[in-house]
């Protein structure tokens, strides 16, 4: 018998998009959250400790951001080839197992591995968590759904900045252990959350005549993508240099440098959540371009000596920027392409990558540019140009949108 519609199928409908949305939130946290981001405060533990030289802990780090780009490029075939769902657990295992695998002192060779491997899970998670999950949830509330999905990369932050120090007082094997033992508690959490039956809008592969048919994406929507990027590189400032600029370029000391770390985390707990909610309320387009106003605002700020104050304001903007721009731009890939879940899988897919590339070529450029000069204020303008530009290019796309939406058809 059919369950008549009321309060109680209400309920139940609320119940399945939340525990799908919570399994989507271990996904991310675990992936991201935590295997990309509990990396930065081990750092210095790894160097002190003659695990590795300075220069190998950095280019571990870089290994993880290379391998998100792998598994945002390989996505699309894992889920033609085997179900959603599969893929998905497989990854949020091997995210898992990434962290015991480097819990021992062992060759670089073989952390390169893990941590490569562990990238190109986040990269997976990224790329399929949310359109597996949204196509089940009601309409008017994707925006909550995909907030909550992308609060886990703010919780990994937040988390990071107070049980990785927390844990080093035991050792640098106990930490990686106890990483390892919350990813794997986040990943039998999530494990059966996802919704019955689902498949993820990731389009399976097109032929070269197919792909020829198919009308090619907007002008808009390759904005975006370019736009994406270059928000990716303008949040780097804060996400590689903030806790360094507290500490050093401030000399206010690391134990200083890592509390601006955890409200960076705070602010990117909030971000998802409220950006989700801002873009079901006024659209998405519009607090995309709303999001660009306020980083181009906040990381300038940095430019010229401020008090403490107006950094612990722009480390919270910031940091709920960082992820709270994610499903700001997946909401607003679904505006572009209404009613075509392939195509908005495909986009996404793109989207991730250009997000991918923007981070990491800003994160080895502005290095660069660091080691050369030593200057803070450089990297908040280089990294404040670049989102500035996002929003040039946003608005130029826009008024050249509305412009030919005004002219008359021709008949």
């Amino acid at each position: 018998m059919r369950q008549p519609a009321g309060p109680g199928r209400e309920h139940d409908e609320v119940t399945r998009w939340v525990r799908g949305a919570v399994s989507g939130l271990c996904a991310i946290l675990v992936g991201i959250g935590l295997a990309r981001f509990a990396y930065t405060p081990l750092i210095p533990a790894l160097i002190e400790q003659g695990w590795f030289s300075p220069g190998g802990a950095a280019y571990l780090g870089a290994a993880n951001l290379a391998g998100y780009f792998v598994g945002a490029l390989v996505a699309r075939k894992m889920a033609t080839l085997r179900s959603p769902l599969v893929v998905l657990r497989a990854n949020l295992a091997l995210a898992t197992l990434a962290f015991f695998g480097c819990a021992f002192p062992a060759p670089f060779l073989w952390f390169f591995l893990w941590r490569l491997l562990a990238g190109i899970a986040g990269g997976v998670l990224m790329v399929l968590a949310a359109p597996t999950l949204l196509p089940h949830v009601p309409l008017d509330r994707r925006g909550r759904a995909g907030g909550i999905v992308f609060t886990g990369v703010g919780i990994g932050i937040a988390s990071s900045g107070l049980l990785v120090p927390a844990l080093l007082r035991l050792g640098l094997t106990e930490t990686w252990l106890g990483l390892g033992l919350l990813a794997l508690i986040l990943t039998v959490i999530g494990w059966s959350g996802w919704p019955a039956g689902a498949r993820t809008s990731i389009p399976p592969p097109r032929s070269k005549t197919q792909s020829r048919a198919r009308a090619h994406p907007g002008l808009a929507l390759k904005a975006l993508f370019v736009e994406y990027g270059l928000n990716a590189t303008g949040l780097v400032p804060h996400m590689v240099f903030l806790v360094d600029f507290v500490a050093r370029g401030l000399v206010r000391g690391i134990d200083t440098g890592s509390v601006f770390w955890i409200v960076f985390g705070l602010g990117a707990m909030a971000g998802p959540l409220l950006a989700g909610m801002l873009g079901d309320r006024i659209g998405f387009g519009r607090a995309f371009r709303l999001a660009l106003i306020g980083q181009t605002v906040m990381i300038l700020l940095l430019v010229v000596p401020v008090g403490l104050p107006w950094i612990v304001a722009s480390s919270v903007v910031i940091g709920a920027a960082a992820p709270g721009i994610v499903p700001l731009v997946l909401g607003r890939v679904q505006e572009l392409l209404p009613g075509d879940p392939e195509g908005q899988g495909a986009a996404w897919r793109v989207a991730t990558m250009a997000f991918a590339l923007g981070q990491a070529a800003g994160a080895y450029g502005l290095s660069f540019v660091f080691d050369r000069t030593q200057d803070y204020a450089l990297l908040f303008a280089l990294g404040g140009g670049a989102v500035a530009a996002a929003l040039a290019l946003e608005v130029a796309v826009a008024l050249v949108v509305r412009r030919q939406a005004a002219r008359p058809c021709e008949v």
